[in-house]
């Protein structure tokens, strides 16, 4: 009984620990286009393999928190997070590389 139950918390903290660093993974992009009335903004990136993107692109996110539209402006580099949703993919948090 002891072997089965370690084998199952060995599998959750797998589980757990591959799950969040795929969530938590940054990307680094430019800032191409902003669109503040609707919430967007277009980045040209490398590969975004915590979204499954194995290619550099660039793509058009929406914004979890619009406030992060003002902080940068076109050709910015930045370091950014997505997290894809039923509305498409969405920048849950960015900052300006440094």
């Amino acid at each position: 009984m002891k072997s089965i139950t370690r084998t199952t918390a060995a599998l959750v903290l797998t589980l757990g620990l591959t799950f969040g660093a795929a969530q938590g993974a940054s990307i680094s992009g430019e800032v191409k286009k902003i669109d503040e009335s609707a919430g967007k903004i277009t980045l040209k990136h490398g590969p975004a393999k915590s979204l499954g993107m194995e290619e550099p692109m660039t793509m058009v996110y929406r914004v979890k928190d619009p406030a992060m539209l003002k902080q940068v402006k076109v050709g910015d580099k930045v370091t950014f997070e997505a997290e894809e949703a039923t509305s498409g993919y969405t920048v849950t948090k960015m900052d300006k590389a440094k």
